[in-house]
């Protein structure tokens, strides 16, 4: 086993994630009271991984978070729309208190 140490001041910021999926619940949008357009929607991503040498049926189910001009944009996406997610994870409360991981999207791309 190896591990890796970096000694520079940044490399406790690294946060980002790329996740392709599939569309499973419909984008809702809002407006905050700044004016700011906000768009939530949940993919399922499934895929086979290798770990040490074997491979493993990957699941998750995460909830996108999208903001600003990108949301306008998730008007276009439908159930069963695939798509690539690249952004960043946050910690949100659901409404009865329990902590959820969820995407910040910074770019969306459409796949056939």
């Amino acid at each position: 086993m190896t591990f890796l140490q970096d000694s520079s001041q940044g490399s406790l910021q690294e946060n980002s994630l790329v996740l392709t999926g599939v569309v499973v619940k419909t984008p809702k949008q809002s407006t905050s009271p700044a004016g700011i357009v906000h768009s939530q929607f949940s993919i399922d991503h499934k895929s086979s991984q290798n770990e040490a040498g074997l491979n493993r049926q990957a699941f998750v189910r995460i909830q996108v978070v999208v903001t600003g001009e990108l949301s306008r944009l998730t008007r276009e996406l439908v159930v069963g729309q695939g798509v690539k997610v690249s952004g960043f994870i946050n910690r949100h409360e659901s409404r009865n208190g329990n902590p959820l991981l969820v995407l910040h999207a910074q770019q969306i791309q459409m796949i056939n």
